[in-house]
């Protein structure tokens, strides 16, 4: 275990050291153009990436740590001192699954609990000094339903005045609209958590045509289950959300319609698929690497770095089916523990004991 749990966060922490200097160089030219303090760029910045990256790379260091020490106590010779000593193969996979639920469990921790309020402070940071320049100013074509029987539609939303153009909300009972309210425009108001609409039309739908009742204006205030955040909201923005959170946010887009809510369950599901892969990967890579093989370790680590970025490569690979529509957010996202679990299954089936 000290070897397993030493070895993984020694290779970590240099990994992020590496992936930090490439990141500076990448951005310095950022950080000079904004005169961003040194304090900014080390509590706001790197403070709040390292969480983030360290855990998107513990998958790659679990299974090379794995492969890494376990080769060589077999170069050693050490694993068959274990085995010839009446220890079994299963027996001496205890200290393994015990390590591997160990940074199981910090990987959970940090997606639920430290992750989220730390992607919030970086990517506050990020459009505020390197995506400033990619930030869209207008929406187009929003259609939602803000609450049950209620719909809006907006035909563009301009970021920068925070105005709707083209503005109707519709309210639905069974089959039958009730009402119709459509507007020119519709600007935000912050002070209020309101809209201000410009030239109004109402439409209270009877069940006879006859005795539709109409109304019109110049101004109108209104205040409904629609704020500028719903216009603003980038696909990232999920990755910054505490659980309960997210759930509430699922649970609206899906109410509302919200063709993004595969993002959402995709961030979801990948909170729980990430760790469980520790326990994954280190099986596989005692089976792989518990054999003493010719020409020392490096075989068994090309090996080993190998499939481990083939799992990674996998994981965002089966997330381009969500967006196509091929799987749901919950197997896409599962699909690579199950193969791997399969692979595993088998290497260790065959593995000497």
């Amino acid at each position: 275990m000290k070897k397993f749990i030493m070895t993984f966060f020694i290779a970590l922490v240099l990994i992020i050291g590496i992936v930090i200097i490439f990141d500076i160089s990448e951005k310095v030219d950022d950080f000079v153009e904004h005169h961003v303090t040194l304090y900014s760029i080390i509590f706001d910045y790197y403070l709040n990436f390292i969480p983030y990256f360290m855990n998107m790379f513990s998958p790659l260091f679990v299974f090379i740590t794995v492969i890494f020490f376990t080769s060589r106590m077999a170069a050693n010779s050490e694993i068959v001192a274990i085995l010839s000593c009446g220890v079994s193969f299963h027996r001496m996979m205890v200290p393994y699954m015990v390590s591997a639920f160990l940074i199981a469990l910090l990987s959970l921790g940090l997606n639920l609990w430290i992750i989220p309020g730390a992607n919030k402070e970086r990517n506050e940071f990020e459009s505020k000094y390197i995506r400033y320049h990619d930030n869209k100013t207008a929406t187009d074509n929003v259609h939602y339903q803000i609450s049950p029987g209620q719909f809006v539609f907006v035909r563009n939303y301009n970021k920068i005045n925070k105005t709707a153009y083209n503005f109707t909300l519709e309210t639905i009972e069974g089959n039958r609209i009730v009402s119709k309210l459509s507007a020119e425009s519709a600007a935000w108001d912050s002070t209020m958590g309101g809209w201000h609409l410009k030239k109004w039309f109402i439409r209270d739908y009877a069940e006879q045509s006859i005795h539709d009742r109409v109304r019109c204006g110049a101004k109108l205030d209104t205040v409904i289950s629609l704020t500028d955040v719903d216009f603003t909201r980038r696909k990232d923005n999920v990755q910054s959300m505490q659980l309960d959170e997210l759930n509430e946010f699922i649970a609206m887009q899906e109410m509302r319609g919200d063709a993004t809510v595969q993002n959402s369950l995709v961030e979801w599901h990948n909170r729980f698929a990430m760790p469980f892969s520790a326990f994954i990967l280190t099986i596989l890579g005692v089976s792989l690497s518990s054999k003493k093989k010719r020409g020392g370790i490096g075989w068994n680590l090309a090996i080993g770095i190998g499939l481990s970025f083939t799992y990674i490569l996998f994981m965002k690979f089966s997330q381009m089916f969500v967006a196509t529509g091929t799987f749901p957010p919950w197997l896409a996202i599962w699909l690579p523990n199950m193969v791997f679990t399969l692979v595993a299954a088998f290497l260790y089936k065959i593995a000497p004991k």
